[in-house]
Parts: structure tokens; C-alpha cells; sequence
């Protein structure tokens, strides 16, 4: 099939790079010559209705994807996953609605509109407690963290007059996440939970699967996922978002995409979740998810390449670079690692080092 791609970044990258081996043809919609996905396919430059020209079916990179451009392309071929998923997601109010509905735990919330609204919610939920923006917030961007009263004006301001959202901050244990896969005939894949450590609001480093999880925590964690996909009539991976906490998981946010903490699948799984995406949205069966080691682990390499003459010394470790200028806090790829003990990964994860923050 032809798959078109609505950005062509590093996960439509990877997505065709997983695709083209199952006999797929990829095209992007991008801004401009320079995109990571420039050389894997069709370019469309700000011409989206030659990609829908070009495309049996369309998927997309981010959830700030415009609903209604995908509502319009809907109409002439099939969009997964569908807008319906996209705008629930892209929008932290309706996401957290739809948690409520679903009776899936998440932290206290208050939508806000302007200063006084933000007063009121921090008076009803408390402090410390996290502002962001209502959309389009990744990667720490459009986030404040408020401690005491004399912050809320400023934290309003940093909010430059958009729509945001209160959150009661959660105490947890440590962040993981989970991803899943659902295809057009209600087959589910899931991958292991695994365990996120963020600097900044950027995700540095993900060890999967993650150690020491209660059976009952991966089972509750695929119970929220199946709810989730399953009402949203997700088609496509779906990536959840969850704080372990010591009386049980809190889920914080979801993504309708491949996701930045699957990343290790690509290498430490059977099938890597770029593949499964693409099976799910061409009609193939989906792929086995089980982690082809037990233990791996992802780090982002974020602002400059660094030492990779280092990762490529090792022979547990495999170097993903994005084609990407280097500029401070950009994702321009990510080292996956393979192991087969606890000593190992250590081992390895401490020789890069450099990468880490």
C-alpha cells in the first residue's frame, strides 16, 4: 500500500524505515527540503492534497495534527488513527474527561481561562500543582510549577493568554508508559510497561521492560490501555502515560502515535511498535511484541551527536541518528541497548554516560 505520513520528522522516518521491507511505499507531508523524512519517500511540501492523491491510507506524527484537516482528507481516504482519537487527545481537558468517564484514576484537574480562574482552581485543588497549556505542551514546553500563591501571576502570564489546565501534582513513585497496538479488527498487541526518567520536561532515558512490576500493575496498566482504545475506536499505537504511585497507577497523558519511550522496540522487541503501527493501518496481522531480551534501554540523544565512535564500539548497541542539526534540547536520535542481565545494561548505560544528563 501507499502509506502517507502528515509530518515527516524522525517518527515518520522510522515508521517507513519499518515499512518498506513489508512492501509498503511511503510519502510525507513537510515544510520544507530538510525534513528527517526527505529521503524516504514521496515529499510533499505544504501539499497535502497531493499526499492524499498519492495515498491508499494516511497516519499522522503528532497529536497537534489539525482535527479538521484530517476530518477533510477523511472523506476521500481512510485516516488512522481516526479524528476522533486525535481530538481527544490533542487536548488535555478532554483527555483527562475521558479518563473520569472511563473511572481510570488521574490527578485532580481545573480547566482555566484567566487569572482569576486560576485562582479558583488553585483554592480547589491545592498547591504544589502544575499549569500547562491545554494543547500543544511537549517535551516540558508550556508547563509551570506553581508552589505558593505569589507564583499565580506569573505562572498565568507564562501561559500567554491560552486555554490551559490545572493539575494537583502527583507524588509517584517513579513515571512509566505504556504502548499498545489496535488494528481494524479489534486485535490488541501490548509492549511491557517500561520506565521513563525525564531532565527538563525531556525524556532522557527509558529501561524496558521496567524492573520490579507487580503482575497486577501491567495487568491494570492493559486494562486502562484496552478501555482507552477500545472507546476511542483507536486504530494504530496509542501511548499512555502513567505515574506508579503507592496506592496504584495514576495515568498523566496520552499520545495516539508512535512514541519517543517505544523507541527501544526497534531492536528489543520481535516486532518494534514503527511496524506494528504499520501493520495495524494496512491490514496486516500484527506482530509479536515480546521483548526479543530481558533488559533494554533507550537514550535520547538530545542538542549535539556526542561521542558516537563510543556507541559504536559496543556490541550491544545500535546508533538511530535523525539527520537533524544539532540545536539545544532537540531529539536528533536515540541509542538503543541490548542486554541480557541487570550487570550488563549497568555496564553499558554507565559507558555512555556522556549522553545523560
Amino acid at each position: 500500500m501507499k502509506v502517507g505520513v502528515l509530518g515527516a520528522g524522525q517518527l515518520g522516518r522510522m515508521l517507513a524505515i519499518a515499512g518498506y521491507p513489508l512492501g509498503h511505499q511511503f510519502g510525507f507531508s513537510g515544510n520544507s527540503q530538510n525534513e528527517p523524512s526527505s529521503l524516504l519517500g514521496h515529499l510533499f511540501i505544504n501539499d497535502n492534497k497531493s499526499l492524499v492523491d498519492f495515498a491508499d491510507v494516511i497516519t499522522f506524527e503528532s497529536e497537534n495534527t489539525d482535527v479538521e484537516v484530517v476530518k477533510k482528507i477523511a472523506k476521500t481516504v481512510a485516516v488512522y488513527p481516526s479524528a476522533k482519537s486525535l481530538f481527544t487527545t490533542q487536548h488535555r481537558g478532554r483527555e483527562k474527561a475521558l479518563f473520569d468517564q472511563l473511572n481510570i484514576p488521574c490527578a485532580p484537574y481545573q480547566m482555566v481561562n484567566s487569572e482569576e480562574d486560576l485562582k479558583q482552581a488553585v483554592e480547589a485543588i491545592g498547591l504544589p500543582a502544575i499549569l500547562k497549556t491545554a494543547t500543544e505542551g511537549y517535551d516540558g514546553k508550556g508547563q509551570f510549577l506553581l508552589h505558593d500563591t505569589s507564583q499565580i501571576t506569573q505562572a498565568w502570564n507564562s501561559m500567554q493568554a491560552k486555554e490551559s489546565i490545572l493539575e494537583g501534582f502527583v507524588n509517584f513513585k517513579r513515571e512509566l508508559s505504556l504502548i499498545a497496538v489496535r488494528d481494524t479488527d479489534n486485535n490488541h498487541k501490548y509492549y511491557p510497561l517500561v520506565e521513563n526518567t525525564h531532565h527538563n520536561g525531556i525524556l532522557r532515558l527509558t529501561i524496558a521492560p521496567a524492573q520490579s512490576i507487580d503482575p497486577e500493575v501491567q495487568k491494570t496498566a492493559r486494562h486502562y490501555m484496552q478501555t482507552l482504545l477500545d472507546e476511542m475506536e483507536h486504530v494504530g499505537a496509542l501511548t499512555i502515560e502513567l505515574f506508579e504511585t503507592e496506592t496504584g497507577l495514576v495515568v498523566n497523558e496520552m499520545a495516539p502515535r508512535v512514541h519517543n519511550s517505544g523507541h527501544w522496540s526497534i531492536e528489543g522487541a520481535n516486532t518494534s511498535q514503527f511496524e506494528n503501527h504499520v501493520r495495524a493501518i494496512t491490514g496486516m496481522p500484527l506482530g509479536d511484541s515480546v521483548p526479543t531480551h530481558p533488559f533494554c534501554a533507550m537514550i535520547n540523544v538530545i542538542g549535539e551527536i556526542g561521542d558516537i565512535e563510543t556507541v559504536l564500539k559496543l556490541s550491544n548497541t545500535h546508533l538511530h541518528l535523525y539527520d537533524k542539526e544539532e540545536r539545544a534540547d532537540r531529539k536528533l536520535g536515540h541509542i538503543n541497548i541490548t542486554a541480557n542481565s541487570q550487570a550488563e545494561l549497568d555496564a553499558s548505560i554507565k559507558q555512555l554516560k556522556g549522553f545523560l544528563p
